[in-house]
């Protein structure tokens, strides 16, 4: 098809389709980049709320429920009066509406062996525990199962109490050594004793700028589609009608047809100056007919 042969209405709609696809690719990949950045920044706000909750629930367990339990009772070691297990806990509850996060408090010497810090944590405690004003570190990892997003926290030993069952076995309930060993030992106070980790993987960010950009782009291309139509009414009756008008009386005088009417002259715009100088034409050949008729 040759562009040049389609007609007036044809090749504007050609040339506004292309421009408005070229434009929705560009804005397709600039909204992608900055919601990428935004939903990252989104992921990351929620992850520092569930950093906040866990702390406040470990707060909780340190000042209101390790005074009112035991250690242990009946021989057997209440898990639910250390910190650590209640945050976990609290989060594995948390994940049912957020099942994309993943929580661990990570130590190099923690009670609990599940909770020992693997080889690409280990980094991060050893920089919270050399620098003691770096507060967070965010970054990303390669896994099995694609990249994920990770947010790192220090604890410090602040409380005292805290101590009383990781200083030394010998003042450490009996219990807690038979369920969990002679780990977790040693702690001193403003320690960093462990890292909050909590890690989410890429695709999420990723989904959820998607879905924010798909629904961007559409209603952009929707308001196209109706600039389009609207452009093509206010062409054919500001544009293509006068023109058709006078392509037809142009072709009536070509055929010696001098008593056509005018066309008519509406406003001051370049189709109504092209219509004012053709009237004066046609009326200025019409006089100029008669005179030689005489």
């Amino acid at each position: 098809m040759n562009f040049l042969s389609l007609r007036l209405v044809p090749k504007f709609n050609l040339i506004f389709i292309v421009v408005s696809l070229a434009g929705l690719l560009l804005a397709g990949w600039v909204f992608n980049a900055l919601l990428q950045r935004q939903a990252r920044e989104h992921v990351l706000s929620d992850a520092r709320l569930m950093m906040q909750s866990a702390l406040a629930v470990r707060k909780y367990t340190n000042t209101r429920i390790r005074p009112q339990l035991p250690f242990e009772r009946n021989g057997k070691f209440v898990a639910e009066t250390v910190p650590a297990f209640s945050a976990t806990r609290t989060f594995e509850y948390l994940r049912e509406g957020y099942p994309d996060y993943f929580y661990k408090e990570a130590s190099l010497n923690p009670t609990n062996r599940k909770h020992i810090a693997t080889k690409w944590e280990e980094p991060l405690l050893n920089r919270f525990r050399k620098d003691s004003t770096l507060k967070e570190i965010v970054g990303t990892r390669a896994t099995p199962r694609g990249p994920y997003l990770y947010l790192a926290r220090p604890i410090r030993i602040k409380d005292k109490s805290c101590l009383q069952c990781h200083t030394t076995p010998a003042m450490a309930p009996a219990s807690q050594i038979r369920e969990y060993g002679k780990g977790g030992f040693g702690w001193k106070l403003n320690e960093v004793v462990a890292a909050q980790v909590v890690s989410v993987p890429m695709t999420l960010p990723q989904r959820m700028a998607r879905r924010i950009s798909g629904l961007m782009l559409g209603a952009l291309a929707a308001v196209l589609i109706l600039t389009l139509v609207i452009l093509n009414v206010m062409l054919r009756v500001i544009v293509v009608q006068p023109v058709t008008r006078l392509s037809h009386i142009a072709d009536e005088i070509s055929k010696g047809n001098l008593e056509v009417e005018d066309l008519p002259v509406r406003g001051n715009d370049e189709i109504a100056t092209l219509s004012g100088s053709f009237n004066r034409m046609h009326r200025s050949l019409r006089q100029a007919i008669k005179m030689l008729d005489e």
